[in-house]
């Protein structure tokens, strides 16, 4: 479609040229948004420096105006302020609000009394901490686009069907993953669940899943977790222990094969001299680093000959491990 000639469309082309946006980008934005054709260039012109001075970058300016080209279009006074100011009232941190507009800048373009005053009380309602909400919106903005009374109870009814009822436990949940809230639960979050049922979690053991590590309901079951299910499989664990692992440490069905769960199952067996059934008591040891923990650690115990379960060997911080196996002889030890 081409861009009319009308003199405030003109204006505006000179606009984005002097910003360095090239011909197809100003084209996009037109076709984004067609009231970019009677924006005056003064509004567009006072709208981008008042971004610039709540603390976006200007390197970041073209990328977030390329996004939501509205954004130079709406009313400064009647439209952007009042939502920065509320979004400032959430924060608790420097540029907070400018990373969450960069994030999803089409959140200026939302009624701060039609849309993010009803979803500040939808999560006061499921228990979430005032300090809380602010935390979720500004890492997800995103969720002021979503419908509360279709997507977003739709969601929050499922984590109830999972059996999340007590006062607080979904707002929790969201607390931890905000961006579980997205997802289809039809395409994602149910079929997730119906898995990590399939290969044995109970009811209750789903609960903590979801409770202790809600981002592991919205992983991809072909992509992700059967592949890490039959690789867990293939190094010898049985169908009780693979339960007890995901229940001890969720990450470790969505951690990477190749880079992860491969190279620390092999410390532990080839370097190590230790059963790989040893982890079922610790399922913790897939969350320690490998040449900043683990190897450091084992080398320093192996020189003086100790031994030791894997918990008492990781489960604490530096200083409680050298003093725990008598090292603190100026050794120094990076975790």
């Amino acid at each position: 479609m081409e861009i009319t000639s009308s003199h405030n469309s003109s204006s505006m082309m000179w606009f984005f040229k002097d910003r360095g946006f090239d011909d197809n980008s100003i084209q996009g934005m037109f076709r984004k948004c067609k009231r970019l054709e009677i924006v005056h260039q003064e509004r567009a012109n006072e709208n981008w420096e008042y971004l610039r001075s709540i603390g976006i970058q200007e390197r970041k300016l073209p990328s977030i105006v390329s996004k939501c080209p509205k954004i130079l279009a709406l009313g400064l006074n009647e439209k952007i302020v009042p939502m920065v100011e509320c979004l400032r009232t959430l924060g608790t941190k420097p540029h907070e609000v400018a990373s969450a507009i960069a994030k999803f800048p089409h959140i200026l373009s939302h009624s701060v009394e039609e849309k993010l005053c009803p979803l500040l009380a939808f999560f006061q309602a499921l228990g979430v901490p005032e300090k809380q909400i602010g935390k979720i919106i500004l890492l997800n903005p995103r969720l002021i686009s979503y419908s509360i009374e279709t997507k977003m109870a739709e969601i929050v009814d499922f984590l109830a069907s999972l059996g999340l009822k007590k006062d607080g436990m979904i707002g929790k949940v969201i607390v931890k993953d905000p961006f579980i809230m997205g997802y289809s639960v039809d395409k994602r979050l149910r079929p997730t669940s119906e898995f990590l049922k399939s290969i044995g979690l109970t009811e209750e053991d789903l609960q903590v899943v979801a409770v202790n590590f809600p981002s592991i309901l919205s992983r991809d079951v072909n992509k992700v977790l059967e592949p890490n299910y039959a690789y867990l499989k293939k190094c010898g664990f049985q169908d009780r222990q693979i339960v007890d692992l995901v229940v001890g440490f969720p990450p470790i069905l969505i951690k990477s094969i190749q880079n992860s769960l491969e190279p620390r199952i092999k410390f532990l067996v080839d370097v190590m001299g230790r059963q790989v059934d040893e982890v079922i008591d610790y399922p913790c040891f897939f969350r320690h680093g490998l040449k900043k923990r683990l190897e450091l650690r084992h080398k320093l115990l192996k020189q003086r000959n100790l031994n030791c379960s894997l918990s008492e060997m990781l489960d604490c911080n530096k200083k409680k491990f050298l003093m725990k196996f008598g090292l603190l002889e100026g050794r120094a030890l990076s975790n």
